[in-house]
């Protein structure tokens, strides 16, 4: 399974709610380097921050999904 970066973000509350949010729509999606940036918090721009990664085949949903999000939050 090819995971593929569709977001990044410089802090783990934000990055846990959007991913809640993802798993809530049967998405299955991962975090990558929250554990760095959080307990390190300047390697964020050396990291690029919290991954979110989504399986190559759920790319498009997962994107369609976080606009929606964004334009009509919670």
């Amino acid at each position: 399974m090819k995971l593929i970066p569709v977001r990044s973000y410089d802090d783990y509350i934000s990055a846990n709610i959007i991913l809640g949010r993802l798993k809530g729509e049967d998405i299955n999606c991962f975090l990558q380097d929250e554990n760095t940036v959080t307990t390190i918090p300047f390697l964020s721009n050396i990291t690029g921050g919290i991954k979110l990664l989504v399986p190559e085949q759920e790319v498009k949903r997962a994107i369609e999904l976080l606009e929606s999000f964004e334009n009509n939050p919670a």
